[in-house]
């Protein structure tokens, strides 16, 4: 699928990967809908980009009628979506015992409401309104990509509610591929490793230096805007569907 001229939902669109995946999708002749909770970051990149091509949508992921309205909203500005990504997520760490006493049950359920619900419940919203799309050369309708990590799969101390999230994104690409696929519409996901995004901007030059010298290659961080060129990839390239790749330069990372 061509991104010119094509329609995009982005989830967490207003900084971090999705703000470079936002703007990557405008670079390339595209038009993009900023679903993020965030109205002030979302209408500085409106204004950055340019409103007839961007549009913002404050948006609770997990709220079932703010995501109807967001879509809605994006059908009437653009006529028709055909890209969902979403990268919308938190992680704060926490650990399952500390000071020998059991962590709260919320942060861990916000977390999994967040990553993982709230990723489940832009797509099937959004593979809703891709059904009315006419099918492409391909046979495609439309084209979803969820943000998963490599915590899924190599999870530090303290990540278990992240990890498990991520994980279930992983875990359900596969099945929902298989059950889009009669309609034409794929499912992707990445896992990123560590990507240089806003989380690490609280940290000094030297430990983003010192994390990112534990990447085998390159030996930094990522940036961004690989992660906004993999998309692209994925959705330019019509036999990618059903699997994660990782973006993570090879890492695997310590208990701790």
């Amino acid at each position: 699928m061509n991104i010119k001229d094509k329609a995009a939902v982005v989830t967490g669109g207003a900084s971090g990967l999705g703000e470079a995946t936002v703007t990557n999708i405008i670079e390339h002749g595209g038009k993009a809908v900023i679903l993020d909770v965030s109205e002030d970051k979302g209408m500085e990149l409106v204004e950055k980009l340019g409103a007839g091509h961007v549009l913002f949508v404050k948006t609770d992921v997990t709220n079932e009628a703010d995501v109807e309205k967001a879509l809605d909203q994006a059908i009437e500005q653009f006529g028709s979506i055909q890209i969902a990504i979403n990268c919308a997520g938190i992680g704060t760490p926490q650990k399952v015992l500390s000071k020998r006493k059991a962590q709260d049950l919320s942060p861990f359920s916000k977390i999994i409401e967040v990553n993982l619900i709230g990723t489940f419940n832009v797509l099937r919203l959004a593979a809703e309104k891709m059904l009315q799309n006419e099918e492409n050369e391909e046979g495609e309708r439309g084209v979803i990509i969820n943000t998963a990590s490599v915590a899924a799969y190599e999870g530090q101390i303290g990540q278990a509610a992240y990890s498990a999230s991520k994980g279930g994104i992983v875990s359900m690409t596969l099945p929902i591929a298989r059950e889009f696929a009669r309609h034409g519409i794929r499912v992707m996901t990445i896992a990123p490793g560590l990507i240089e995004t806003p989380l690490f901007q609280t940290l000094s030059e030297e430990a983003r230096a010192s994390l990112g010298a534990t990447v085998p290659f390159p030996p930094r961080l990522g940036r961004p805007s690989e992660f906004a060129a993999l998309t692209q990839s994925i959705i330019e390239n019509p036999l990618l569907n059903g699997e994660t790749i990782r973006l993570d330069g090879a890492i695997r990372m310590e208990p701790k």
